[in-house]
């Protein structure tokens, strides 16, 4: 009786599972990246035609520069968030309105948004172009 022939090892490597292991890993990622989504919510508010409002909105326009004005009272960068404090602190209906200057930068706008969020505002809207061509 002849003996059994044996088995020659190779030095191939099995691929499979760490194909399976990747597979897992995009999976898990791609779930995660949804799961991570940052907005910034806001209102958008109709056109109103006449007398709009009560007179007690707070709007904040952000100007090229970055300069603020809050209710047509010039702010500064540095002193935005105080004020924002002292306007909101003891305020119920934390309601801003922001305005964007055309000129202005995109991050200056979102910027006074996080400000103002940061600022215990709880309402964003943005406030529509007006006749002077915001």
């Amino acid at each position: 009786m002849t003996p059994a022939p044996r088995a020659v090892p190779t030095s191939e490597v099995n691929v499979t599972p760490m194909l399976d292991v990747l597979l897992v890993l995009l999976i898990i990622f791609m779930a995660v990246t949804v799961q991570v989504h940052r907005s910034v919510d806001a209102v958008l508010p109709e056109e109103c035609v006449g007398v709009c409002g009560e007179g007690s909105q707070i709007v904040l326009e952000v100007l090229p520069g970055p300069t603020y004005r809050i209710n047509q009272t010039p702010v500064s960068a540095s002193e935005l968030t105080a004020h924002l404090h002292t306007i909101y602190d003891n305020r119920p209906e934390k309601i801003i309105y922001v305005a964007g200057d055309r000129r202005s930068r995109y991050q200056d706008v979102v910027t006074a948004m996080d400000v103002a969020k940061s600022a215990g505002v709880r309402v964003l809207s943005i406030a529509p172009k007006s006749s002077t061509g915001r």
